[in-house]
């Protein structure tokens, strides 16, 4: 099985509701964000997918969640998911998945991986 993997970055603010602790006030993050595609095959030109692709893609949700306060992002507001590593990476993974146009048979969206720091992240993958 073949893998390929970009990482990209956004700054972004959140805030967790229903949360006792710290992470219940305003605060922000340097959001890093892997993407990973998988498969078994490579192309006639001996790649599973341009990276171009993966990062234009990614690109797009990122640019729309870069300087913002995620709280007020469709898909995050009151009623929605609260801003969790977790739920940024589900997200992502959600929205990444429909940017791209992957042979099925060939390449698909293997996992989504969202640090918060350096240290701390959460990883979404359909089973």
């Amino acid at each position: 099985m073949f893998q390929v993997v970009v990482r990209e970055h956004f700054d972004a603010a959140h805030f967790l509701r229903n949360y006792q602790g710290k992470c219940s006030q305003l605060h922000g993050h340097r959001w890093d964000v892997e993407i990973c595609v998988a498969g078994p095959r490579l192309d006639q030109v001996g790649m599973l997918v341009d990276f171009g692709e993966i990062k234009s893609a990614v690109k797009e949700i990122l640019d729309k969640l870069d300087h913002q306060l995620i709280n007020e992002v469709d898909g995050f507001k009151p009623e929605q998911l609260n801003p969790t590593a977790e739920n940024l990476a589900f997200f992502l993974f959600l929205t990444i998945k429909d940017l791209l146009k992957l042979e099925a048979e060939s390449a698909q969206l293997a996992w989504i991986k969202v640090y918060e720091s350096p240290d701390s992240w959460a990883v979404y993958k359909e089973d």
